[in-house]
């Protein structure tokens, strides 16, 4: 079997090496496999990677009209090497400590697509070739049978189980076992799925393998709401009247928030609520730290809606700490996207206007935001680069 044919790694209830050609794509004519497309630099430079036929489907389509194939050749393993040698010292030059040259990209539609092609834009421009990284994607059969773009610009692709994403981009001990067995350096995975659960970089780290993102202690601060709250105060940053008020801390050496403090934020009782109510002033929103997608949350405009909201959002998120923030009537919704490295270097790339909601949930975003006047916008980069270069949270988004 050539090294451009179309390949997947059947997993169904689990992920094995076994291999098998694929039937679904490719096998129709004038139709292209999943790895029937290959990417070369084009001559001009572009901002996409010019799509051109395999060796493999050039030399189909001449056996189909009956004429001889023009005689193809592989890629040298010299150039292979020296693409190889080329991200090595690059990486080198910068100072780096690990040469990444096999991704996973635990994700699918457009964020893994938005993945590769950027990488591979960055090698070409850096490196002068797109190919010196290889990836690997995650497939499941409804993605295969779609004809995804995703697996089109990858370099292989792994099938997994369908259905929801906890039989597959959710599911870390399948990513885990999956960027393990590929011999991959590291992995992307995206947004949503498994994203933001800690208990995937600490999964990968146990393996030798470089998670592209945030580590553990970074996710479970800031993907904990009242952590979250507490930490922006420690950095000095403007808070909202809340039940949290004044806390700061020192993280923990495992970088968590000491518990001791974390408890002092909670909610845990209608009473508790009721007094922390009277203290910040209705109307107030109670809060599941673990809620999110419109769980969880509910506006209180007095102390009789608060008992009864009390039970619910409880209800909606079981055993979740809970938290209560003064009411911001009248307010827009704004992030700042900031991009950070674990040496304390961190940078805000603008932001965006999450306003439009209905239920909680965000119907669409507008960026850059123009809504707040730009110099007071200027004042919240750099509040939170600031969060991000002392706590080194690599890459993170705050509203």
């Amino acid at each position: 079997m050539s090294a451009h044919s179309s390949l997947v790694r059947a997993s169904l209830g689990g992920v094995t090496g076994q291999t098998k050609r694929s039937s679904f794509l490719g096998d129709g004519k004038g139709s292209m496999s999943a790895r029937a497309a290959v990417r070369r630099p084009s001559t001009v430079q572009s901002a996409f990677p010019v799509i051109v036929p395999s060796p493999r489907d050039s030399a189909l389509a001449a056996r189909r009209k009956g004429t001889t194939p023009k005689a193809v050749r592989e890629p040298e393993q010299s150039s292979m090497a020296s693409a190889s040698d080329k991200l090595a010292e690059y990486v080198a030059n910068k100072g780096g400590k690990r040469v990444i040259r096999k991704v996973l990209v635990a994700n699918n539609g457009m964020a893994a697509t938005k993945a590769i092609l950027s990488m591979r834009r960055w090698a070409y421009n850096e490196l002068g070739d797109e190919n010196a990284i290889k990836f690997v994607v995650m497939a499941t059969p409804e993605d295969i049978g779609a004809n995804a773009e995703f697996i089109r610009y990858a370099d292989d692709f792994i099938e997994v189980p369908g259905g929801k994403n906890v039989n597959n981009y959710a599911n870390v001990d399948l990513i885990t076992e999956i960027a393990v067995r590929e011999g991959v350096d590291g992995v992307w995975p995206g947004w949503g799925h498994a994203s933001e659960n800690p208990k995937l970089p600490t999964a990968l780290k146990n393996n030798g393998i470089q998670f592209i993102g945030p580590t553990a202690p970074v996710m479970s601060v800031l993907g904990d709401k009242i952590a979250a709250n507490i930490l922006a105060q420690t950095a000095k940053v403007p808070s909202i009247p809340w039940s949290g008020d004044g806390l700061v801390a020192n993280l923990t050496p495992e970088g968590t928030i000491p518990q001791e403090t974390f408890d002092k934020a909670m909610v845990t009782t209608v009473e508790e609520c009721v007094a922390a109510a009277d203290r910040i002033g209705f109307p107030v929103m109670l809060k599941a730290s673990e809620g999110g997608g419109g769980k969880g949350i509910r506006m209180s405009a007095n102390k009789e809606e608060l008992i009864v909201n009390f039970d619910q959002v409880k209800a909606e998120v079981p055993g979740s700490p809970m938290f209560m923030m003064q009411l911001c009537t009248e307010a827009r919704h704004l992030e700042v996207q900031i991009v950070g490295d674990e040496h304390g270097n961190a940078v805000a790339f603008n932001g965006r206007d999450c306003s439009t909601q209905r239920r909680f949930q965000k119907i669409f975003e507008e960026g850059p935001p123009i809504i707040a006047k730009p110099h007071i916008f200027r004042e919240m980069e750099k509040s939170c680069a600031e969060i991000d270069a002392k706590h080194r949270l690599h890459r993170c988004r705050y509203g």
